[in-house]
Parts: structure tokens; sequence; C-alpha cells
């Protein structure tokens, strides 16, 4: 098995500080905006959309989710507003929809995902997605 200097259960001791950088401790730390873990919010819930409640991601269907994301101190609350199809499993849906978007945003942003809040803007029938704006 190898492993990096360094790793745990490898190398001989602590590993070699590159030239110049001071220790990890005096780096600072990287802050993501809010906004930008909203769009990652958003497009997370439009895949889960499409996995989850059978949305094709294309213009046709319902209207793209939205999300608003407040950070505070390594973890984020998400607020997600969606479309979804009628009719389907609602309370299995969302539950999905809420893991899989909680997932993606910890896995993409280092942040611990403290709560999703799912609201369902409309259901939308096959019938809505398929007619065209009356002129």
């Amino acid at each position: 098995m190898k492993t990096r200097p360094g790793s745990p259960g490898g190398g001989s001791g602590p590993p070699a500080r590159a030239a110049g950088l001071p220790p990890p401790a005096e780096r600072g730390a990287t802050v993501i905006p809010d906004r930008v873990v909203a769009l990652i919010a958003a497009q997370a819930a439009r895949s889960a959309q499409s996995r989850r409640a059978a949305v094709p991601p294309d213009r046709g269907g319902p209207a793209a989710p939205h999300a608003s994301a407040a950070v505070r101190t390594g973890s984020v609350r998400l607020h997600l507003t969606m479309d979804l199809p009628y009719p389907t499993d609602i309370p299995r849906v969302c539950e999905r929809i809420q893991q899989d978007v909680a997932e993606r945003v910890a896995q993409l942003t280092g942040l611990r995902v403290g709560e999703v809040l799912l609201t369902v803007r409309r259901l939308v029938t096959a019938a809505d997605s398929s007619r065209g704006r009356v002129r």
C-alpha cells in the first residue's frame, strides 16, 4: 500500500513545508458567499429534480428551481423553491431532492448543510408543460 509522506500511516515525520508558506493556521480562511452557494444549490436542485421527479432538464417543462442560502460559521441553511410534476409521491420526492442537494452542496463547498427547506411552487401536469404561449 502506498501512502504520501505525512499521511496517516506513512512517512517518518511531519510533511515537508513548502518554501515560503506560513503554517496552515496562519493562512486565513476561504469564504464562499451566500450567492455562490445558492447558485450551486440551484444547479444541484435542477439535477435532482430531473433524476428524482422525472422532470426533463429542458426548457419545455417546469420553471428552473430557485435557491437561497445563509452561510454561518462553516454551515449553511438552504431554501429551495421548485415545480414538481403531477401526479407524484410529493413527500418521498421532496425528501430525496433535499438529501441530494445537501450532499452535493456539502461535497462542492466543504460546508455542513444544516437544513434544506423545500417549497413546492406548483404542480405541473403533462398538459401544462406541452401547452405553448397563447397569442
